[in-house]
């Protein structure tokens, strides 16, 4: 039977997914933050970051304040980036000045609309008067016993529309090339500066540093060894002998104008309203991080770990197989510092949003200066698949040599952490938005361009957790890319291009009745059986899509959401074995997939011995599972017997008490079905709060998402 939707069904479902917050603040706040100093008492301290918004909650011209506790108003520049479909602001970065915070203080505020303009007029700055009065930068890399410099003075010659742009802040953005004494460019080195300037104060500027060996056209890629040299306003800010910068990566170093009086800040986000915003997951707030757990990512976080080519806490493999707390919807640290906000969580996912240029994925097309697109004909055909490389003329980036291109950072999307969209949400630096752009722009490339529709970004060719992780971070693109960005589009269909194919291929196809990823589609990744867990991570990526307000995703996951609802509640399959590694969907090669799931649990499970977290059982006594009680005592002895481990009544298969066991890892996408209102997904829900042995998640929540409700509270 074709599954078929009302319309006005569908309506009401998506109103549910990406409604407006509703939960203004007492006065008239619209949401709240903390500054907190980290040093020695500050004045004059200027600081910026990223806030998202509900729709409806901020108008595209509004001006907003910063109100303390005191009712005192602090004006606020607000740089609107991106906005919702009614007009309304999505994200902006707000700047503003403190005038004096004490040593250690921490000072809240509220959001609140303002009267009149939103900061006070300034003279108007200039960056020939920047550069006039001292400000200078520079990087110097000797390379092959060649020195190249790039400055920042050629940077701001060619930069373009500000990325900051008001009376409290401005930030300039430009590239520059390296050359030698004489003139000479180097092949693959380029540099990348931005100075953001607080034009009310004296000397009060942030320069960044971005050193880049992203070329995409240009022959000869290869890893570069140098001995590097940063200087802001004459002095050194940064030094290395003997630097390994690995093809297509790229590292920045930060450092402020006057560097006595560099803020030392930390902006605290309200977390509520953010999760509110469905910009990110509705993680469970109940539950607050551990003392140990914050300290453990302080312990693993070394000196060693970060920095130029460094990247943080991420595994280096990402292809590395067992649960981890980099993976998942966000990692695991990001999700720590959502329900903390406790520096060291902060630092964990900082650390590893810088680290996220190291990885060899950095494809910038040299004609436009961006994160390559392949949606023009003479770029449809990039791949970077290493088969590929040498087949002419195709326009691939080709390493110069065996050897020359090893890097010990193994990317792949099967195991691909988020890991600069928080970043981004939080702070506004340009840097994590290209980092977000980079990565959503190579995930469909690793194939044969045909896989990926040849320009159209498909991620269909991927393993089944790797299309879920690749539709998050397109989502993400798309979601957040600022409006006026010349990418914006361009995500923006890519993830429509994919949404298309899975409802051709799922909704309309309806190639099964489980609602399980079976393979169907034109040059889809093949499957012989189903990984649960993969297929969960799958069904949640829709349901955080239609969160996100793409339409188009709303009926593939009330198609695909059967299958995780159903292994719930649907009679004839025990839901303790929802979460189970592995299950065969079709009684043999070639033949039908089951036509419900009570047919597929009596052959998985009906015979003399069944396969339980990834081993084969047998009672001892040749007692057949199937025939003792779902979630009985009966079962559970049997379990207990036959895998001589500890079984309580109710405890689900697949590492039920850890915080990255199988049911852990089916949580996000029950969570998303019951906040559709997906027949029978609240049952299943309840059944799974009701489950036996449940993992402490003030170790690890990575996974701790829970269904919303129409109306949040703050």
């Amino acid at each position: 039977m074709r599954f078929s939707m009302p319309v006005r069904l569908a309506a009401a479902i998506l109103a549910v997914l990406i409604a407006p917050s509703g939960m203004a603040a007492p006065g008239g706040a619209i949401v709240g933050f903390r500054v907190q100093n980290l040093g020695a008492q500050q004045s004059g301290v200027p600081f910026t970051f990223g806030q998202v918004f509900a729709p409806g909650d901020v108008g595209r011209k509004a001006a907003l304040a910063a109100r303390r506790d005191d009712g005192e108003l602090l004006p606020l520049q607000v740089d609107v980036k991106a906005t919702h479909a009614d007009g309304s602001v999505r994200h902006a970065i707000l700047s503003g000045v403190l005038p004096r915070l004490e040593a250690r203080a921490n000072a809240a505020f509220d959001l609140v609309k303002a009267d009149g303009p939103a900061a006070p007029p300034a003279a108007e700055p200039t960056l020939a008067r920047l550069l006039a009065k001292g400000l200078d930068a520079g990087v110097e890399i000797t390379l092959d016993g060649v020195t190249y410099r790039a400055v920042l003075k050629d940077a701001m010659a060619g930069a373009g529309n500000p990325w900051l742009d008001g009376a409290i802040a401005k930030e300039w953005r430009g590239a520059a090339p390296f050359r030698t004494s004489a003139g000479a460019r180097h092949p693959l080195l380029d540099a990348r500066f931005a100075v953001r300037w607080y034009p009310g104060l004296e000397k009060q500027a942030r320069i960044e540093v971005v050193v880049e060996n992203t070329r995409t056209f240009q022959p000869g890629a290869r890893n570069l060894h140098y001995d590097v040299e940063v200087k802001v306003a004459g002095r050194t800010v940064y030094t290395k002998k003997d630097l390994r910068h690995y093809h297509h990566a790229r590292w920045r170093q930060l450092a402020w104008w006057d560097e006595q009086r560099a803020p030392s800040l930390h902006l605290r986000p309200d977390s509520a309203y953010l999760i509110a915003t469905r910009a990110v997951p509705n993680y469970d707030q109940g539950i607050k991080p551990s003392e140990r757990s914050l300290a453990f990512l302080a312990k693993t976080l070394p000196d060693e770990k970060t920095g130029p080519m460094k990247i943080g806490a991420v595994n280096p493999h990402m292809p590395a197989t067992g649960g981890r707390n980099d993976i998942g919807p966000l990692p695991g640290w990001a999700v720590q510092y959502l329900l903390s906000t406790d520096m060291r969580a902060r630092n964990t996912m900082i650390a590893a949003a810088e680290g996220s240029g190291s990885w060899s994925i950095h494809l910038r097309d040299e004609r436009t200066g961006y994160p390559l697109r392949t949606d023009t004909p003479a770029n449809r055909r990039v791949s970077t698949h290493m088969n590929l490389a040498n087949r002419g003329p195709l326009p691939v980036p080709r390493c110069a040599g065996k050897g020359l291109c090893d890097t010990p950072y193994n990317h792949d999307t099967a195991h691909q952490p988020s890991l600069a969209y928080l970043p981004y949400l939080l702070t506004g630096d340009y840097y994590y938005l290209e980092e977000l752009q980079f990565w959503a722009a190579a995930n469909p490339l690793e194939t044969d361009p045909a896989n990926s529709g040849e320009g159209q970004g498909l991620v269909r060719w991927q393993q089944v957790r790797g299309q879920a992780w690749s539709l998050r971070t397109l989502g993400h693109a798309a979601y957040i890319t600022p409006d006026a960005h010349p990418l914006k589009g361009y995500f923006g269909k890519q993830l429509d291009n994919n949404l298309a194919f899975y409802d051709a291929a799922y909704v309309k196809g309806n190639p099964n009745r489980l609602g399980v990823y079976d393979g169907s589609g034109a040059n889809a990744f093949k499957v012989k059986a189903s990984a649960p867990w993969q297929d969960d991570f799958l069904t949640w990526s829709f349901g955080h899509l239609a969160e996100l307000g793409f339409e188009r995703a709303l009926p593939i996951l009330r198609w695909k959401a059967k299958y995780v609802v159903g292994r719930m509640t649907a009679p004839g399959f025990c839901w303790i074995q929802a979460s189970a590694y592995h299950l065969e969907f079709r009684p043999g090669p070639g033949k039908p997939l089951f036509g419900d799931l009570a047919a597929m649990y009596q052959f998985n499970f009906g015979g003399d011995n069944i396969l339980n977290e990834s081993r084969r059982l047998k009672h001892p006594q040749g007692l057949k599972y199937i025939d003792q009680p779902c979630a009985s005592r009966e079962q559970s002895d049997w379990l207990r017997a036959a895998s001589k481990n500890h079984w309580a009544p109710g405890r689900m298969s697949g590492f039920a008490d850890s915080p990255l066991g199988y049911p852990a890892n089916m949580q996000p996408a029950l969570a998303v079905a019951a906040t559709s209102g997906i027949p029978h997904a609240q049952e299943a829900w309840e059944r799974f709060e009701k489950r036996a042995d449940k993992p402490d998640y003030t170790k690890m929540p990575g996974w701790a998402i829970i269904p919303r409700t129409a109306s949040p509270e703050r």
